[in-house]
């Protein structure tokens, strides 16, 4: 019986329900519209700007990050190197007013904002038809 719970434990959700283990961990993100410009803001703590890759193309906008952390400790005839690896890519699709060539990001305090101007509207002013 011990053997199946841990069976059931380790193969079938993990804590609560969920897998704690080879998950892939997608950043939150909120969108936020104005009359002028799509905001996009990504929380992805512990990365550095140099670690982003962003792309808009066939109106896809893609976001790729990866980092790598390498650490090295002797002491006392110990030596202990650990390394870590991680990254996400995140794709959305873009709106078909965003101007492409003026998008620009910021990462700042674990947040990456990026901004997507929209394209002018050129609405025509209130004009009365006449019925023929």
């Amino acid at each position: 019986m011990l053997k199946s719970m841990m069976d059931d434990f380790w193969n079938n959700g993990g804590f609560f329900g969920a897998p704690f283990f080879n998950t892939p961990h997608l950043p939150a993100v909120n969108v936020r519209e104005t009359d002028k410009h799509f905001e996009l803001t990504l929380a992805a703590p512990g990365f550095g700007k140099e670690n982003f890759k962003i792309t808009a193309e066939d109106g896809l906008l893609t976001i790729n990050a990866e980092q790598q952390n390498t650490g090295h400790e002797e002491a006392d005839n110990y030596t202990r190197r650990e390394f870590s690896s991680s990254s996400f890519s995140r794709t959305f699709t873009l709106p078909d007013n965003v101007v492409s060539d003026n998008i620009k990001a910021k990462y700042e305090n674990g947040l990456l904002v990026i901004d997507l101007e929209k394209a002018a509207t050129n609405l025509s002013p209130k004009k009365q038809i006449t019925i023929d």
